[in-house]
């Protein structure tokens, strides 16, 4: 009897068969896939570019982030001007220049009372504020700056004040300084508080010593922000409101503030040591409207929204690749100690899924919220991984194993990305955990037989 012989192996059965192969294509399956990934990574920026299109358009309407600023006494002086002509004659004239004082103490009590505003999914914290503010100008001293009183035009003084969007005035404020009730008018296109203004006109001539108080209410709205401009010697901020995850920002942070589940209250008392203005000054209309001098002198509160899904959504897209990774490592090992293949387009299929996991995670965080959208996409993906897989391997055990490793995998993703500062160091020490487990399954694999 003769007996048959084994055929020879063809090498596209050695390509089918060899797990040296398979390994490559798993890889350049993996490389390929950062397309995907970076196109849904274009598509969360573009989500977020949208709801910042929105915010500033419900801000535009309501009323913008706001800046206090002022008051600034400004008294206008007479000056000589000598002027030498082409005949060599001299001739002189008087200019009219102004002087800018900056409060002795400057107080400011803020109550915010919050609201969310809704345009469509995207929602925006907006507010109404009453903003009481007082506190009282010192004499000027004229010496320093080479003036003598009698080159003030005290019956021409005037307060200057603003804050940074104008329509969210709910009413005109009325100035009480000297022992006079003031009319504050707009100003538009004042240089010196950087835009549109207010101004109020008050009689110095009768005021001894040039020393006095001031008090006035800003009743009005704003959006995201409310912040504040160190402008006096001294400048006590008292701010408080319904808002219960407030971000104090700016170049000084709160001295006393306490953050709870009724809304929040702060303090600021800052000294004129750290502040970029001087006391007083002469002609220079533009030294309050320096960009950077603005944001050195600037603080206050943000209304920073609880849950900013577009951020999380970021993050949690950054680790596709190593949940991918992992999920075909755990995958190909199975192949190889149950010496049962799988075929590569089915790779293919479940890398597809893993990549869909990332767009059910963004439509839904904009319905329903981060956290729950997490847990709609993460169970959906892995029952959806677990049945094919155990379809494809007709075994209900490793399904059941493959569906255990990925529950590890999102929730060990899903700690990271609540952890925030801490997500570095626990990152790293759970892949050198992975990689043990890898280094201990992987050990008795005879390699040189694949």
């Amino acid at each position: 009897m003769i007996e048959e012989q084994p055929q020879p192996r063809t090498i596209m059965d050695w390509l089918k068969e060899s797990v040296t192969v398979k390994l490559l294509f798993i890889g350049v399956l993996i490389i390929v896939l950062l397309i995907p990934s970076s196109l849904i990574n274009d598509l969360i920026n573009e989500r977020a570019g949208r709801q910042n299109e929105m915010i500033k358009d419900v801000s535009d309407k309501w009323s913008g982030e706001q800046l206090v600023m002022g008051p600034v006494l400004v008294i206008p002086y007479k000056k000589h001007v000598q002027k030498i002509d082409t005949a060599n004659k001299v001739t002189t004239r008087d200019v009219i220049e102004n002087l800018y004082v900056l409060p002795n103490n400057l107080n400011i009590k803020a109550s915010l009372n919050t609201q969310i505003l809704h345009r469509g999914i995207f929602d925006v914290a907006v507010y109404n504020s009453l903003v009481k503010v007082s506190g009282n100008f010192s004499k000027a001293d004229l010496g320093s700056l080479s003036l003598t009183a009698d080159q003030l035009l005290l019956d021409k003084a005037h307060l200057v004040f603003s804050i940074s969007d104008l329509k969210g005035l709910k009413n005109n404020p009325v100035v009480k300084a000297g022992g006079q009730t003031l009319t504050a008018e707009p100003v538009f296109g004042n240089t010196l508080l950087m835009g549109d203004g207010l101004q109020a006109a008050i009689n110095l001539s009768g005021i001894k010593d040039g020393e006095f108080t001031f008090d006035y209410n800003l009743d009005m709205k704003g959006s995201q922000e409310l912040s504040f401009l160190h402008l006096g010697k001294t400048t006590d901020v008292q701010a408080s409101g319904t808002w219960t995850s407030p971000s104090f920002d700016g170049r000084s942070l709160p001295d006393e503030r306490k953050v709870d589940a009724n809304g929040f209250r702060a303090s600021w008392k800052m000294l004129y040591y750290n502040r970029p203005f001087p006391q007083q000054w002469v002609d220079d209309n533009r030294l309050l409207s320096n960009a950077k001098k603005l944001t050195d002198a600037s603080f206050g509160i943000k209304l920073r929204l609880p849950i900013d899904q577009y951020q999380k959504t970021t993050r949690t897209s950054k680790y596709a690749i190593l949940i991918i990774l992992l999920t075909f490592i755990s995958l190909f090992l199975t192949e190889v100690i149950r010496k049962q293949s799988v075929h590569i387009f089915n790779f293919v299929l479940i890398a597809a899924a893993m990549i869909i996991y990332y767009l059910l995670l963004l439509s839904f965080s904009e319905q329903i919220g981060y956290n729950w959208a997490y847990l709609v996409a993460s169970v959906s993906t892995i029952i959806l991984t677990a049945t094919f897989i155990a379809s494809i391997l007709k075994n209900k055990m490793a399904a059941i194993l493959f569906a255990f490793i990925l529950a590890v995998l999102y929730t060990f993703i899903f700690v990271i990305i609540q952890l925030e500062d801490l997500a570095l160091m626990v990152g790293s020490i759970a892949l050198f955990i992975i990689v043990g487990i890898l280094m201990f399954f992987l050990r008795k694999i005879n390699w040189d037989r694949h």
